[in-house]
């Protein structure tokens, strides 16, 4: 961490930058809370125990991890501010009773932390936009032809990535083109991002037609609409899909957004809507060496009503187990669903091409496919699976080098 003086800002709680955007106009402080006025009018809040959990100096974390060591059950007594002061860096001074202990605060760090002004600790990084494939008819598309030519981190690598991920948070789907068609390239792709989970498919798995298939995806037969892996505990965040041949006849990829189908059952059947959040059903994958399954309802919404996730996948769903008079609402709930999904309009539609990567979803997508003429030619997609923490811990790690320049640039 950089030296603490009293000419400079001091250092944050974190490997973070956060810009001075507004400073401090003044501040005011009680025992038990400090308030800052800033130079735009806005008015902040914080309780001294927040502040003094949330100190940067060596009793409060360790210097080299960033990660607390301070237990506050520890402290004599509860934390109270004694004096607080505004210093011409901008900084704020706080000393903390009954420890005595004076500890400064960074004033970029307290307003991007500022929790009184009904921010929300899952607020997510970027604005969710649903769609439907009558108003989207192909996914957002960028060109990464030589991006492995170019380290991970580097103005190239970050000039591709950060408006991919920014489609892939906000619409659930993106398409790169123009990459290697060679077999493993899919591996270094997906670890710009992040570690690769395996699953019983394997790290790397191949979506072609096979003798002796163990999942319809590895025959030519037409696939509904579906997430993969429901029948996980944790089902996979997100699947990327890497075209390295597609010479048959027919076969497009089906794309739908399960939120926006999901938000339609809740404004126009809102007791479908609730009795698919209600009612848990089995998915289950049974094969000859495994056999994973796993309860849980089709439609999941957090505390506040939004939308978390989807299980739709009716060739991976097991015997309902529940109570007697649930069975023919949760019937009722699922072929109203099943309707919906059989809608056109909700649908995009569009062919793979040697070179195309498409990443999505796995919890909010639905991706289908047509079938195709397993004669006419050659299909190959290699996959693999990646968690939705990735996307977003790789997309912060942009944000803040964007950040950490636009502080150098200004020193």
């Amino acid at each position: 961490m950089p030296l603490d003086t009293h000419d400079s800002l001091p250092p944050t709680p974190d490997y973070d930058a956060w810009p001075v955007d507004v400073s401090i106009a003044s501040i005011e402080h009680q025992p038990r809370e400090l308030h800052v006025y800033w130079q735009d009018g806005r008015f902040s809040r914080y309780h001294s125990v927040w502040l003094r959990e949330n100190a940067a100096d060596d009793s409060t974390i360790n210097p080299a991890t960033r990660e607390r060591i301070l237990d506050l059950s520890s402290l004599t007594a509860w934390p109270t501010l004694a004096s607080a002061e505004l210093e011409e860096s901008g900084a704020v001074c706080l000393t903390f009773a009954p420890e005595q202990r004076q500890l400064r605060f960074h004033p970029g760090w307290l307003r991007a932390h500022d929790y009184s002004n009904g921010h929300t600790q899952d607020a997510p990084l970027v604005s969710v936009t649903t769609w439907r494939g009558s108003d989207k008819q192909a996914p957002d598309t960028f060109d990464a032809n030589g991006w492995l030519d170019h380290p991970s981190g580097s103005p190239v690598d970050t000039a591709l990535l950060e408006p991919a991920l920014e489609s892939l948070l906000s619409q659930g789907l993106v398409r790169l083109q123009n990459l290697p068609t060679a077999p493993g390239t899919l591996a270094n792709i997906a670890r710009r991002i992040g570690p690769i989970r395996p699953t019983n498919f394997g790290e790397l798995f191949d979506v072609k037609a096979k003798p002796n298939p163990d999942s319809n995806a590895y025959t030519s037969i037409a696939l509904p609409p579906h997430v993969d892996l429901p029948t996980r505990e944790y089902q996979p965040g997100l699947q990327l899909l890497h075209c390295l041949e597609n010479s048959v006849t027919d076969g497009q990829a089906v794309m739908m957004d399960g939120f926006a189908i999901a938000e339609a059952l809740r404004d126009e059947e809102p007791q479908v809507f609730d009795t698919l959040r209600q009612v848990r059903w089995c998915f289950a994958n049974t094969a000859q060496t495994t056999d994973y399954v796993w309860h849980e309802p089709v439609i999941r919404c957090d505390a506040h009503g939004e939308l978390l996730e989807v299980r739709i996948a009716d060739f991976l769903r097991g015997p309902l187990q529940t109570d007697f008079n649930q069975v023919e609402p949760a019937y009722e709930a699922l072929m109203a669903l099943q309707r919906r999904l059989r809608d056109p309009s909700f649908a995009m539609r569009f062919t793979y091409h040697p070179g195309d990567l498409v990443i999505f979803d796995n919890r909010r997508l639905l991706h289908a496919r047509d079938a195709f003429e397993g004669s006419s030619g050659q299909r190959w997609l290699q996959g693999c699976y990646l968690e939705r923490d990735e996307v977003r811990s790789r997309y912060r790690i942009v944000q803040r080098t964007k950040r950490q320049k636009r502080i150098a640039a200004t020193d």
